[in-house]
């Protein structure tokens, strides 16, 4: 089965031949069901449906995450350009588009870190991260031109793309997306390209299974945060070619690498202690790297 982190208001089960998805919230679900029917032939086809739960039946294959090669990332990369198919909006629609990803981006980080610091008790102040120099958080967003970051390319979408969510049928010669966003801002059939591939770059740099077997280690006192975090060699060179695809394919590779420390930002409050420090330290860190480049 797929290595799954744990949420406090998720749960996912395997019952004999199906998989059972459950969350404590409506219409994450009622969102997940109906976004199914726009990721059809992509996503498993749902068979049944109650207010808090939807279920599938297991689909045969291999997360990418077990048997992940260069030639089959490659391979999944071209999938990926059928999958996303880019649309083309009118000039009130790309400005609502705009207005969408600037929401999502920028306010959701937000209220994100607010919810950080009030769980955590942690408060956002300068200090050093693995001996480098930081300035409070509220100060490193200051600094992102939240515009650009907002010109999003509007497509279709999945929204938690990252290796234990997608899984190759080597007898079909396929790849199925499971556990699909259940929406993007409000927004249920299109999304920014540059989410998906900011999640695939994060799901690189953090490997759930070695999260699983705790293969890291966070240090918090009153002035600084130190910690480490083990990553194999395999998907530390796999990063290398989804960074020269990027760029090959006319991306900003800037903006991808921002939008990854921010998604670490934005999930470090979903997750359990200290696995939600290592988020938010790994976050902090590689923005003011990245904005500094």
């Amino acid at each position: 089965f797929p290595t799954i982190l744990e949420k406090e208001n998720e749960a996912i089960w395997f019952l004999g031949k199906k998989v059972i998805k459950f969350s404590d919230n409506k219409k994450f679900i009622s969102n997940r069901v109906q976004r199914a029917s726009y990721l059809k032939n992509f996503v498993p086809k749902i068979d049944e449906v109650r207010d808090n739960m939807y279920s599938y039946t297991i689909v045969k294959g291999k997360t990418l995450s077990e048997i992940v090669t260069i030639p089959l990332f490659l391979k999944f990369l071209d999938h990926c350009k059928y999958f996303w198919m880019p649309k083309k909006l009118n000039t009130e629609k790309k400005n609502e588009f705009k207005n969408i990803c600037y929401d999502f981006y920028k306010k959701k980080t937000f209220e994100r870190l607010d919810l950080f610091f009030s769980i955590t008790h942690k408060k956002d102040k300068a200090e050093k991260i693995n001996d480098l120099e930081m300035p409070n958080t509220q100060e490193l967003l200051d600094k992102i031109d939240w515009q650009w970051m907002s010109n999003g390319v509007p497509s279709r979408f999945h929204g938690d793309f990252h290796f234990e969510n997608i899984l190759w049928s080597d007898e079909k010669k396929t790849f199925v997306f499971l556990d699909w966003r259940q929406d993007f801002g409000g927004s249920l059939n299109l999304g920014d390209i540059y989410y998906d591939l900011a999640k695939l770059l994060h799901g690189l740099i953090v490997s759930h299974s070695l999260i699983n077997e705790s293969r890291y280690n966070v240090e918090w006192s009153r002035s600084k945060i130190e910690f480490r975090l083990d990553r194999t060699f395999m998907l530390v060179e796999i990063e290398r070619v989804f960074e020269n695809w990027l760029l090959e394919e006319g991306y900003s590779l800037k903006k991808v690498r921002i939008l990854t420390a921010l998604i670490f930002l934005n999930i470090a409050p979903l997750h359990h202690h200290p696995y939600n420090l290592l988020l938010f330290s790994l976050g902090k860190s590689m923005l003011k790297l990245e904005l500094e480049k």
